[in-house]
């Protein structure tokens, strides 16, 4: 056996680079590179290693650990999960600053790989800085955290411990069933040591997208009670995207009169012109389609893990018959809340139903129900975005924004949010031109992605125009990699939302009976109402800035930035109580059963008869 000899950090760095992907016929490398913040930790090891391969495994520079983890995770699912990017950090706050950018990961199911520093194995410099001591237990460190949001877990404390680490990093990383964050905890001596490696450990590997095929008896099964029902629905998820299975479910749609609902994630599987595309479905969701989804006799989930926004906290399905089929890759998905399952790839799944369902259609009335509730929901949406009135005395809502940007939007512009009231003015009114045109992160919904996340989008897909929506309180939290976009030439259109505090949650609270508390800046403990000058904040980070002062300035500040030379940010202040109320379902956040507010036992009131109706059984 022949063998080369290296320090582990550079057996890793060669490995990482032999990793190939097929995408569409075309081998690329499945890593498209590395982004790092260097510290103690992993800058003699790891960071030595990076620098000498730099030419063949680019390693990028960014200003917060946890934004990195979110460009990579953005970049993995813009790239429907067949390339990824890895992440490295120092030992103590760098590791854990990428916790949360790992927890984004696991509950959307992407591809991201973590290399924290870690401790030294050999113990002889313990306490070292940075170092968390667990006196009843002294193989603890920080990166112990990452065990929680981690598909798969090491620490590596031998050099040679990095092969089989790595090879079953690599088959998570690619299987689109177990597909989820991967951490190395690579402890900091190890890194420098050195180890004979057989050379076929760092051979080319080509990664193909694995595609499960059904059992026969689960698509009996299904196709079964398919053929039984009158009234189906479709509910299109992430996995229709991850799968490339737009144009199957399409056909599917078309060929028997099935409507679709989508969540979050499948937005742009299908188009908005399909006609029988009902929009989103859920707490967020249109008209169209919650109605449908109320009187529907069978559910066919498809590539989604079927999240309470999406279902309503399970009280939105009112037909006492109602039954669930689940198409999904990953088992565990498939066989929630009682669904009867089959596990497969999504465009496998849905081709294979086709031998089974030859000459069935839905109810003709149930398909032109669907149509003519679209037609409906489309001429309220509509009345949603148009231009302000003249009399109209508020600030701009949301979803006048979403309207002003949409007028002048591009088939192939892609926009991006995550967190706050946006997400469900956007899932309501957004229409995107092509499939991946809308790249929602709300799984883990998790305010601060959106400008990093969009980073990552843009890298993925140069070609295409990334217009990133988000609100004051998620672009405080991490505004940083604005700075990292305009560093690489990634030019970005930020639209800022002023509402001066955390509108939607305020909207929330106030709505389950409590006092508008802690959330609006004016409603917070304060010696100074704070005025931000976002402003001076985006130029301070590099950026182009206006600010504009109602939807028809917005329009054409974004039609400017589509030709500037770098990133730019455009604030518009907006009203923090207006919302789009036609469309979604309640949803279930618990109200007190005591307090001395009468608004809220009001609530408790609505929340107990609501509760009723949700379906148990998981």
């Amino acid at each position: 056996m022949k063998t080369i000899r290296l320090t582990m950090a550079q057996a890793l760095v060669r490995a990482m680079i032999a990793q190939k992907t097929e995408i569409d016929g075309r081998i690329e490398p499945f890593f498209s590179g590395v982004w790092a913040i260097f510290g103690h930790g992993n800058v003699a090891g790891l960071g030595e290693a990076l620098h000498a391969s730099r030419d063949e495994l680019v390693t990028w520079r960014a200003h917060n650990e946890q934004g990195m983890t979110h460009i990579a995770t953005a970049f993995a699912k813009a790239s429907r999960r067949r390339r990824a990017m890895a992440c490295t950090s120092s030992i103590g706050p760098g590791a854990l600053n990428m916790v949360t950018g790992a927890a984004v990961a696991h509950v959307n199911r992407l591809p991201l790989l973590l290399l924290p520093g870690d401790v030294f194995a050999n113990r002889i410099p313990d306490p070292v800085l940075q170092q968390i001591e667990d006196f009843g237990d002294g193989t603890v460190s920080a990166n112990d955290a990452f065990r929680s949001v981690s598909r798969y877990f090491d620490r590596i404390t031998r050099p040679e411990q990095i092969i089989p680490a790595f090879n079953r990093a690599m088959t998570v990383l690619t299987d689109p069933a177990e597909c989820g964050p991967v951490t190395l905890s690579l402890c900091q001596d190890v890194q420098a040591e050195a180890f004979d490696y057989p050379e076929s450990f760092f051979a080319d590997r080509i990664h193909r997208i694995r595609r499960a095929e059904p059992d026969e008896r689960e698509l009996a099964d299904t196709a079964a009670l398919i053929r039984e029902s009158s009234k189906p629905l479709v509910i299109a998820g992430g996995g229709v995207l991850y799968s490339g299975a737009e144009r199957a479910l399409a056909e599917f749609c078309n060929r028997h009169g099935v409507p679709s609902g989508e969540t979050q994630a499948g937005k742009s599987s299908l188009l908005p012109d399909h006609p029988l595309n009902m929009g989103g479905l859920g707490v967020a969701g249109t008209s169209a389609a919650n109605e449908l989804a109320e009187e529907a006799d069978l559910i066919i989930a498809v590539g989604t893990r079927l999240q309470d926004f999406t279902t309503g906290s399970w009280g939105i399905f009112h037909n006492p018959s109602v039954k669930i089929v689940t198409l999904n890759v990953q088992v565990a998905d498939a066989t929630k809340h009682l669904a009867t399952p089959l596990v497969a790839d999504a465009r496998v799944g849905l081709r294979a139903l086709e031998s089974h369902l030859s000459g069935w259609k839905a109810d003709p009335d149930w398909t032109q129900k669907a149509k003519n509730g679209l037609a409906g929901w489309l001429e309220s949406s509509l009345r949603y975005q148009a231009e302000p009135s003249v009399s109209q005395e508020t600030l701009p809502s949301d979803a006048q924004v979403v309207g002003a940007v949409q007028r002048v939007a591009q088939a192939s512009d892609v926009v991006v949010c995550a967190a706050g009231g946006l997400p469900a003015e956007l899932q309501k009114h957004w229409r995107p031109g092509m499939p991946g045109g809308y790249h929602m992160e709300y799984g883990f919904s998790c305010m601060g992605y959106e400008l990093a996340g969009a980073l990552g989008v843009k890298m993925a897909d140069p070609s295409r125009d990334v217009i990133v929506m988000l609100g004051d309180g998620s672009y405080l939290m991490l505004n940083s990699e604005i700075a990292t976009s305009v560093m690489l030439g990634q030019k970005l259109t930020v639209v800022l939302l002023n509402n001066r505090g955390y509108g939607c949650i305020n909207r929330l609270q106030q709505a389950l009976g409590g006092a508008p508390f802690n959330n609006l800046l004016e409603n917070c403990t304060q010696v100074v109402t704070p005025e931000i000058d976002f402003i001076q904040l985006a130029q301070g980070l590099g950026a182009r800035t206006e600010k504009v002062s109602g939807t028809a300035e917005l329009s054409g500040a974004v039609e400017r930035a589509r030709t500037a030379d770098r990133t730019t940010v455009i604030v518009i202040d907006t009203d923090p109580k207006a919302i789009t109320d036609d469309g979604g379902t309640w949803w279930d956040v618990a109200v007190p059963e005591v307090s001395s507010r009468e608004a809220v036992r009001e609530a408790r009131t609505t929340y107990e008869r609501l509760r009723a109706g949700q379906r148990i059984g998981n």
